[in-house]
């Protein structure tokens, strides 16, 4: 159960009406040339994982002057900084993450990725940029804020488990008090431009990996009856995990598994001794996780065994479940609602099977994740290239929104 405030959040006209979102967005705009040039630089120069040296030097320079109090990392290439609101009162985080993918870009933009096999597929250069223009619109405003804001400069979302790299060096106590309140946004190509989107309850899913060694023992191609032929347990244990989700998980706990790679064998006519599965599932609820985690394993044992063969089964959990407050979730989309305009707030109907590290915060901390659209001009959300794809193109006139929202969020929750 999330976590109980002593304050409710505002109504919707009290929000419409409230003198501190005036000119907020028109703020946000005139800072897009400053946010547009750093998403660009951070974009011609990714780096991917934890140690992100250029991309946290770039920080670190556009926060200078601001008169934050600003650390960075130990284990990672994290930046922390803290704003100190004019008034006492409570803390509020906003998180940007940075790192990239391990992809050739193939965009076409004119400032395209200058590293090979290293692309911003995902957008976190797009966070990254609308919270330092976020820390620099609430340096401007720091009279209308009484408490302090924490800006979580993320590296390693992208597997690493960056979050609770910077949870473990006390990003959740940079600001001297306890966070009230939480908030991450991400950018979509295949959203709307400029719509936030956010809900109550599991917004992504937990994601956990695993690898299947089928062993049997090889033979001739042409005398199947003298090996134990591996393939065959292996393929049926790729169709047995889909009966596995729909006959042992509830319906109403969804649950995806995915075989992403098949390997075995080196020629046509050798029968190999082992083939290898590796898969990700992806679950809503701990309960569905825990169950999948065990069955699973016994799963492909027992295939294996029915085919004379024997399996060996590694299981590597991933991030949680991101689960919003029940409240702020969406508190947020009348937020966006308010400041941005009603056309620019969706709530969203179901949670996406994607995963996030953003969830370890949540796991401590009462806040939300949402999604801001970015499709690209001239293109249908359904046909945009998506997240991930190496011809991906953000449409880079949301991010005004998105620095708008950061800020909301924090003049809102310190209030």
């Amino acid at each position: 159960m999330n976590a109980q405030r002593s304050t409710q959040s505002p109504s919707v006209s009290e929000l419409a009406t409230d003198p501190r979102f005036s000119g907020l967005v028109e703020a946000a705009r005139a800072l897009q040339p400053r946010t547009v040039a750093l998403r660009r630089k951070i974009h011609m120069h990714p780096e991917q994982g934890l140690n992100l040296p250029k991309t946290q030097a770039a920080v670190v320079h556009a926060l200078d002057g601001l008169g934050l109090h600003v650390m960075t990392g130990k284990s990672c290439s994290s930046v922390t900084a803290v704003l100190n609101g004019a008034k006492p009162g409570p803390t509020v985080l906003l998180r940007g993450d940075m790192d990239a993918l391990p992809l050739q870009e193939d965009s076409g933009l004119s400032y395209t990725s200058e590293v090979d096999g290293s692309m911003h597929a995902c957008g976190h250069d797009t966070h990254t940029a609308m919270l330092v223009s976020a820390a620099r619109l609430l340096c401007s405003r720091k009279d209308a804020l009484a408490g302090r804001v924490v800006f979580m400069f993320q590296p390693g979302e992208e597997g690493y488990h960056g979050a609770k790299h910077m949870i473990e060096e006390g990003v959740l106590d940079a600001g001297g008090r306890p966070i009230e309140r939480a908030f991450a946004l991400h950018i979509t190509a295949t959203g709307t431009s400029g719509v936030v989107r956010s809900k109550a309850g599991a917004m992504l899913a937990a994601a956990d990996q695993f690898v299947v060694r089928v062993i049997g023992r090889g033979g001739h191609g042409a005398i199947p009856h003298d090996a134990l032929d591996p393939v065959p347990a292996a393929a049926a244990i790729v169709g047995a995990l889909q009966t596995l989700v729909t006959r042992r998980i509830s319906v109403f706990e969804p649950v995806v598994a995915t075989v992403g790679r098949i390997t075995a064998g080196t020629t046509w006519n050798i029968i190999p001794e082992s083939a290898e599965l590796e898969g990700t599932f992806r679950s809503l609820s701990e309960a569905s996780r825990a169950t999948m985690r065990e069955e699973l394993p016994k799963l492909c044992h027992q295939i294996a065994a029915a085919y004379g063969c024997r399996a060996e089964v590694d299981l590597m959990p991933g991030y949680p479940v991101t689960v919003n407050d029940d409240e702020i979730g969406p508190h947020v989309v009348d937020l966006a609602g308010a400041v941005l305009g009603q056309r620019y707030a969706e709530p969203m109907p179901a949670p996406m099977m994607g995963a996030e590290d953003f969830s370890y915060v949540l796991q401590k901390v009462p806040g939300a994740f949402a999604f801001i659209g970015a499709c690209p001009p001239g293109v249908e959300p359904a046909d945009a290239d998506p997240n991930h794809s190496n011809r991906v193109h953000f449409d880079e006139s949301a991010l005004a929104n998105g620095v708008a929202m950061y800020a909301a969020f924090a003049l809102d929750t310190l209030r």
